[in-house]
């Protein structure tokens, strides 16, 4: 129970750090460009909060596909699962501690099962970001002609190329029976394609809907841009985010920094920019995480072998 509260309490202490002393955007400063920007609205309110609800729904249901491979899951289950482990995992660098935290839901026998679930789902919700975020990226870059330090790129890449030769090499001159890694290609093998396709899905229009929900608070202040240009722009910025490892409790930070430097190139006041990032962290993991602190405080491990 200890462990438990410390969880909730640390969560809570950050959450209230990063709104009400964040030295980048004072929350008077904030609350008051949310009040002249009309964000309070009935309307803008409803929609914000339905992209919100869409976007947990389609992470709940992901998880639940998933989960139903190694043992039938109930979708209220999915949900506390879900929004347990985002708790958790706000203190945890990169959200690793959502993996143990949905494992410590199902019996001792399925957890590396479910750990490897986990794996999967957040390997396509990598793969969506990363392929949206190259296509909006190379356009961007193109379209703003911005200078890019090629050599360092081209390093970069021989040296990601190099690795992976290296890694399959080993795995070709040396025996990995029944090591991890065997266990876990034989692991995927195992999964049908059409609960692959299906996650795929789920991932893909999990992308859509955060991401538009960041285009339409760009309506909403008002920003003079295309949808195009934006929309590249938010594609940037997800890619650039997602590569750099940082605690998930400081996530809208480094969103925020990038979301800045990205929307620089179309003159966009930076409080505009900070105000709609932290918005989206409050909406789609502050909201959730609160949600989630309850169901941390009522957990009881599953004890069955």
């Amino acid at each position: 129970m200890i462990i438990k509260l410390l969880i909730v309490i640390g969560c809570g202490y950050f959450i209230y750090i990063k709104l009400i002393e964040n030295e980048e955007l004072k929350f008077s400063v904030f609350y008051q460009n949310l009040i002249i920007n009309d964000v309070f609205s009935t309307k803008n309110i409803l929609f914000i909060l339905i992209f919100t609800l869409l976007n947990w729904v389609l992470e709940i249901h992901k998880w639940k596909v998933l989960a139903s491979f190694t043992k039938k899951n109930s979708l209220v289950s999915a949900t506390i699962q879900s929004l347990a482990s985002l708790t958790v995992s706000l203190i945890t660098p990169n959200r690793i501690g959502e993996y143990g935290a949905k494992a410590l839901y199902f019996e001792k026998k399925d957890r590396k099962q479910i750990v490897g679930l986990n794996l999967i789902g957040n390997f396509y919700q990598m793969f969506m970001t990363v392929f949206f975020g190259i296509i909006g990226f190379s356009y961007f870059v193109f379209n703003h002609k911005i200078e890019l330090n090629f050599y360092q790129f081209i390093k970069g890449l021989f040296l990601g190329i190099l690795i992976v030769l290296i890694f399959f090499l080993i795995a070709k001159f040396y025996n990995f029976k029944g090591s991890y890694l065997e266990r876990m290609i034989f692991f995927l093998k195992k999964i049908p394609l059409n609960l692959k396709l299906k996650v795929g899905a789920l991932s893909f229009l999990r992308f859509v809907v955060f991401s538009h929900q960041l285009y339409f608070l760009l309506v909403i202040f008002k920003v003079d841009v295309s949808y195009i240009d934006a929309i590249s722009a938010i594609c940037s910025v997800y890619l650039i985010a997602s590569v750099i490892p940082m605690l998930s409790l400081f996530d809208f930070v480094l969103k925020g920094s990038v979301a800045v430097w990205v929307f620089s190139f179309f003159t966009i006041h930076t409080l505009t920019i900070l105000s709609i990032t932290s918005l989206m962290w409050i909406f789609n993991f502050v909201f959730p995480t609160i949600i989630g602190s309850y169901f941390v405080l009522t957990f009881k491990p599953n004890l069955a072998k």
